[in-house]
C-alpha cells in the first residue's frame, strides 16, 4: 500500500469511527464498529478485540472477519494480563499462546497485536492476523488508529459493562482522558453529557450554556422530564453559578433525588449537572472526581466552541469570495443570482428566499427559491420600510412577520406564502436602488448579528454583480458603463481578497501565537501580492517618536530587494511638517520628486526613481484612536502606475491590518508583562555549596495567564541545601498570588523546620487557610547534605524525584503525600536516600510530562530515557535538554508551563 493510500485510508477512517464511541448503545456494538474500520482499512482478513476482565484475563469480545467457522472458536478465548506485551508484537513466538494458537489456526503468515491503553492502563488488546505478507508502516498506522479509537470507546463505555465496572472516581478519571477526542467533532456536549452520567453513574445528566437571561440547556441524556421540572433543575443550575464551590450538592425537584452541579471555568461559561438517588453518598474522592471532570469539560466546551466559530468565519469568508468569484468569471445575470440563492440557504440555514429586481419601478422576481404566490408584493412593502423608517439600519427585520403591526397590509400575502419571519437588505449599485434581497426564516428565528453582517456584505456585491451582468448583456450600446462596472468590481474583489488574506494570517496566527514581526511582515507581503506593487515597507515609532524605523519589507523581485532595503532601512524623520500631516489627516500622500525631498530619509532617495516615472505612495496604519505604522508602496514601473484606485484598496487593507497589528502589539505586551511577573517569583540565582552543582530551567507556554509553577532554594548551613518545587492550581493574577505565598511559606518555615515532612505540615496549615475553595498546591521539598550524603525528600501530591545513579541506573524517589490546601492537620513521610558522589537528582512540575503529541502523554518513561542518555550533561543544561525535549514532542508548542530543577553531587 502507497503512502497516498494509506493517507486516504486514515482519513476515511477516522471520518467515519470518531463518533462512534458515542452514538453506540453498548460497548460490544461499539468495539465492533471499531474492529470493522480496522477490518477495512488495514488490510488485515481477520481481527480480534479483547477486553480486561475483573480476573486480570483479556477475553476476546468481538471477531470480525474470518470465515463463519473460526469465529464461535475465537471468542470467550483468553489470557493473562501478564502475557500481553506492553509494545506491539508482530512475531508469532512473541504472542500469548492462546493468539498463538489462533493465527495458525486461521493460517496467518502476519500478526499484529497491539495493546489498548487509556490514561496508561492496560485495557484491551487489538489482534490482526492475515494471509499475506507483514503488514507495513502505513498499515500499522491504521491499526493504531483503531486501538486509540477502542480505548474512547472504553471511556465512554467505562462502568456500563461488567467488563470494564470501575470505582466511579477511576471511571470519571477515565472519561475526563476520552473528552478531547470528542471536543472537535460538534458533539461535545452530548458526548459530555453521556459520559459524565455513564462513569459517576448517575440517573442523567444535563449541560446548561450562561446566557443572559439565565442558563439554557444545551445537551441531556435519556430521562430528563421537561416542564416544571426541568424549570426547577433549571434554577438549580442558576444557584450554583454564582457559586465558588466546585460541585454544589441540593435535593432535586423529584422525591429522592439529588444533583450536583459543577460550574465549567471560572468565570463559568455553562454548568454540568447530575442527577442521583438521593441515599446514594458521595466520597470526597467522588466529588474530587467530578471536580477535574468538570474543569476539563469546559476546557473542551471552550475549545470546540472556538474552533467552531473560527471555522464558521472562515467559511462565511470563502463563501463570499466565492460568490464574487462566480460572479466575475460567468458575468451572466442568472447563474449569479443562481449562484447567490443557493449559497446563502446553505450558509444560513433558511427554506425560503429571493432576488427582486426593479423594472420600471416596481419588483419582479427575479430568482427565488421555495415560493409561491404574492410573495413580491410583500417585498414591495419591505423596501417601502427599508427606505422609510428603517433608512438608517440599512435592514428590516421582523421574526413574527404576521404578528408585526406594519406589515399589517400584507398579512394576506404573508398568509399565501406561507412566509413567518422576514429579514430584508435593500440591492444598491453605486448608490442606484436596483431591488431588494429577501430571506424569509422559519417563525420566531431572527438572524445573528454576524449573519446579517454576511447578508449586508452579500447584497453589496450581489447589487455589483447584477449590474455588471446587465451591462454584459447590453455591451454594444453600454460599451463605456461596461468597462466602469467591471473595474468597480475588480476593485472591490481586490479588496476582499486583501481583506480575506489580512484576516486569514491574523486567525492563523491567534491559533498558535500572536507575533508582532510575523504579521507586519504577512502585511507586507500581502499588500505587494494583490495591489502588485513593487516593494512595500511598514515603519514604525521609535521608542522616542522621532523616527519611522523599518519593521517589515517587501520586494516583489528578489533580484531588486537588496537595492530596495538599502533604501528603504533608512529611518524617516517623523517630525517634519509633511509628515505631521500626513498622520494628522489619515490619508493616502502621494509622493512627487519635491516632496519626496521634503520628507528626506529615504523617501530623498527615490528621488531619481521618482524623475522617471516611477510612483509610490505613503499611507497611514491606524486604528479609530492611534496610529500604528506608516505603509509605503512603491511601483518602479511607469507602465505600472500606483492609481487613485489602487491607493484607495491599500487604505482599505491598512484598515484591516491595523486590527492585526494591533492585537498583535497588544497580545505581545501582555505576554511580556506575563513573563516578567513569573521571572520575578523565580529565583535569579542559586547558592553555592560545596560539592554540589545545580542547575535548573523554566518556560512558560503561550498563555498570557501567569502560570503556577514555582522553585527555590535555600542554604541550611555550610554543606546542606534545600529545594522546592510547586504548581500552584489556575494561571492569572491569583495564581501568581498563590505562587508569592508559596514562596513566603518556603522561605519563612524552611529554617524552623528544615525537615522535609516537618515543613510541609507545617506549610499545609498556612496554605488551608489561605487558598481559595476548590485551590490547592502541590508540593516537593527535599534537602542534600553534601558532607554526609543523604537526601531526604516529602512529597504533597507533586510527581516524584527521579534519582539518577552513577552507573546509569534511574530510580524514582517514592514521596507521596497529599496536596497543600486540601485537608489541614496532615502528615507527610520523609524518604531519606543515600547521594552518593555522581549522582544526580531530578524535580520537574507535570507540565513536563503532560506534554502531548496526538493524544499522547509525554511520560515518564520518555523523561527517563533522554535523563540517562544526556547523563553527561551539566545540571544547568541537563534541565534545558528535558525542556526542550518537552516541546519538541509536542510540535514546538508547551500547553502547559515546565519546570525542572537538576542537583548533581560532584565527584570526588
Amino acid at each position: 500500500m502507497g503512502d497516498a493510500q494509506v493517507a486516504e485510508r486514515a482519513l476515511a477512517a477516522l471520518g467515519r469511527a470518531r463518533p462512534r464511541a458515542a452514538t453506540h448503545g453498548s460497548l460490544t456494538e461499539a468495539l465492533t464498529a471499531v474492529a470493522a474500520t480496522a477490518l477495512a482499512t488495514t488490510g488485515a482478513d481477520l481481527v480480534v478485540v479483547r477486553v480486561l476482565g475483573a480476573d486480570g484475563t483479556l477475553v476476546a469480545r468481538v471477531v470480525a472477519g474470518g470465515s463463519p467457522a473460526i469465529s464461535p472458536e475465537i471468542e470467550g478465548t483468553r489470557f493473562l494480563l501478564e502475557e500481553l506485551s506492553a509494545e506491539e508484537v508482530d512475531t508469532l513466538d512473541a504472542l500469548p499462546a492462546a493468539v498463538a494458537r489462533i493465527a495458525v489456526r486461521a493460517g496467518a503468515r502476519a500478526v499484529l497485536q497491539l495493546p489498548v491503553l487509556l490514561a496508561e492502563r492496560v485495557v484491551g488488546s487489538l489482534e490482526l492476523l492475515r494471509g499475506a505478507g507483514a503488514f507495513v508502516e502505513g498499515e500499522r498506522v491504521l491499526a493504531r488508529l483503531a486501538a486509540d479509537e477502542a480505548a474512547l470507546t472504553f471511556a465512554v463505555h467505562a462502568g456500563r459493562d461488567g467488563a470494564t465496572a470501575l470505582p466511579p472516581e477511576q471511571a470519571l478519571a477515565l472519561a475526563a482522558e476520552g473528552l478531547t477526542a470528542g471536543a472537535a467533532d460538534g458533539q461535545a456536549p452530548e458526548l459530555i453529557a453521556r459520559l459524565a452520567a455513564q462513569a459517576a453513574g448517575a440517573r442523567s445528566c444535563l449541560i446548561w450554556r450562561v446566557e443572559g437571561a439565565g442558563p439554557v440547556l444545551v445537551a441531556a441524556t435519556d430521562g430528563v422530564e421537561g416542564g416544571e421540572h426541568l424549570e426547577l433543575l433549571a434554577a438549580a443550575a442558576a444557584r450554583a453559578l454564582e457559586s465558588r464551590d466546585p460541585v454544589v450538592l441540593e435535593e432535586g425537584p423529584r422525591t429522592g433525588e439529588l444533583t450536583a452541579t459543577l460550574p465549567l471555568g471560572r468565570p463559568a461559561s455553562g454548568a454540568l449537572q447530575l442527577s442521583f438517588d438521593l441515599e446514594r453518598a458521595l466520597s470526597d474522592t467522588e466529588l474530587h472526581a467530578l471536580a477535574g471532570f468538570g474543569r476539563r469539560a469546559g476546557e473542551v466546551l471552550r475549545t470546540g466552541e472556538r474552533t467552531r466559530e473560527l471555522a464558521h468565519e472562515l467559511e462565511r469568508t470563502r463563501a463570499l469570495l466565492a460568490v464574487v468569484g462566480q460572479a466575475i468569471a460567468q458575468l451572466s445575470l442568472s447563474h449569479t443570482l443562481e449562484t447567490a440563492i443557493d449559497r446563502v440557504a446553505a450558509l444560513l440555514g433558511v427554506e425560503q428566499l429571493a432576488v427582486y429586481l426593479r423594472e420600471e419601478g416596481r419588483l419582479a422576481v427575479a430568482a427565488e427559491k421555495n415560493l409561491v404566490g404574492a410573495h413580491a408584493e410583500v417585498a414591495e412593502h419591505l423596501l417601502e420600510l427599508a427606505l422609510g423608517p428603517f433608512r438608517a439600519r440599512g435592514q428590516v427585520a421582523f421574526a413574527g412577520a404576521l404578528e408585526e403591526p406594519r406589515l399589517t397590509q400584507v398579512r394576506g400575502a404573508l398568509t399565501e406564502t406561507g412566509i413567518e419571519a422576514v429579514h430584508a437588505v435593500p440591492l444598491l449599485a453605486h448608490d442606484d436602488l436596483i431591488g431588494l434581497f429577501a430571506v424569509y426564516p422559519q417563525r420566531g428565528r431572527s438572524l445573528t448579528e454576524g449573519e446579517a453582517d454576511l447578508l449586508q456584505a452579500l447584497a453589496g456585491q450581489l447589487a455589483v454583480a447584477v449590474e455588471n451582468a446587465r451591462l454584459h448583456e447590453h455591451t454594444k450600446q453600454l460599451g463605456m458603463e461596461l468597462e466602469d462596472a467591471l473595474t468597480a468590481e475588480r476593485l472591490t474583489s481586490r479588496r476582499l481578497g486583501a481583506l480575506y488574506e489580512i484576516s486569514r494570517s491574523f486567525v492563523e496566527e491567534e491559533l498558535e501565537e500572536l507575533s508582532l514581526e510575523m504579521t507586519l511582515d504577512a502585511v507586507a507581503r500581502t499588500i505587494v501580492e494583490l495591489l502588485e506593487v513593487d516593494a512595500a515597507v511598514i515603519r514604525t515609532l521609535d521608542e522616542r517618536g522621532e523616527s519611522l524605523v523599518a519593521e517589515a519589507i517587501h520586494v516583489a523581485n528578489p533580484r531588486l530587494d537588496q537595492a530596495v532595503r538599502s533604501i528603504f532601512e533608512r529611518p524617516e524623520p517623523a517630525t517634519t511638517p509633511v509628515v505631521r500631516r500626513l498622520l494628522r489627516r489619515g490619508v493616502p500622500f502621494r509622493l512627487d520628486p519635491t516632496n519626496a525631498r521634503e520628507l528626506a530619509g529615504s523617501h530623498e532617495l527615490l528621488v531619481p526613481f521618482l524623475e522617471k516615472g516611477s510612483t509610490a505612495v505613503v499611507l497611514p496604519i491606524a486604528t479609530p484612536n492611534n496610529l500604528l505604522a506608516s505603509l509605503t508602496i512603491l511601483s518602479l514601473d511607469p507602465a505600472r502606475p500606483i492609481t487613485a484606485e489602487t491607493a484607495e484598496t491599500a487604505m482599505s487593507v491598512a484598515a484591516q491590518a491595523a486590527l492585526a497589528i494591533d492585537n498583535a502589539r497588544l497580545y505581545q505586551q501582555q505576554k511580556q508583562f506575563a513573563d516578567s511577573i513569573q521571572s520575578s517569583l523565580l529565583p535569579r540565582a542559586h547558592p553555592d555549596v560545596p560539592g554540589l552543582e545545580l542547575g535548573e530551567a523554566y518556560e512558560s507556554s503561550a498563555r498570557l495567564d501567569v502560570g503556577g509553577d514555582l522553585y527555590d532554594y535555600l542554604l541550611l548551613g555550610e554543606s546542606r541545601l534545600a529545594v522546592v518545587l510547586g504548581d500552584v492550581t489556575g494561571h492569572g493574577i491569583d495564581a501568581a498570588a498563590d505562587m508569592a505565598m508559596a514562596k513566603f511559606v518556603f522561605r519563612s518555615l524552611a529554617r524552623e523546620h528544615p525537615e522535609p515532612g516537618d515543613l510541609l505540615a507545617a506549610a499545609n496549615e498556612v496554605v488551608c487557610g489561605e487558598v481559595a475553595a476548590g485551590k490547592f498546591v502541590t508540593m516537593l521539598y527535599l534537602t542534600i547534605d553534601a558532607e554526609a550524603g543523604e537526601l531526604a525528600c516529602a512529597s504533597a501530591g507533586h510527581p516524584p524525584p527521579r534519582l539518577l545513579l552513577p552507573d546509569g541506573a534511574m530510580e524514582p524517589v517514592p514521596a507521596r503525600g497529599l496536596a497543600l490546601g486540601i485537608e489541614p492537620s496532615q502528615t507527610y513521610e520523609e524518604v531519606r536516600l543515600p547521594f552518593a558522589p555522581g549522582t544526580t537528582v531530578v524535580l520537574y512540575t507535570d507540565g513536563v510530562v503532560e506534554a502531548r503529541r496526538d493524544g499522547e502523554l509525554y511520560g515518564v518513561e520518555r523523561l527517563d530515557r533522554l535523563l540517562v542518555e544526556r547523563r553527561a550533561l551539566p545540571p544547568a543544561e541537563l534541565a534545558r535538554a528535558v525542556l526542550a525535549d518537552c516541546r519538541r514532542f509536542g510540535g514546538g508548542v508547551l500547553t502547559d508551563d515546565c519546570a525542572a530543577v537538576v542537583v548533581r553531587r560532584l565527584a570526588v
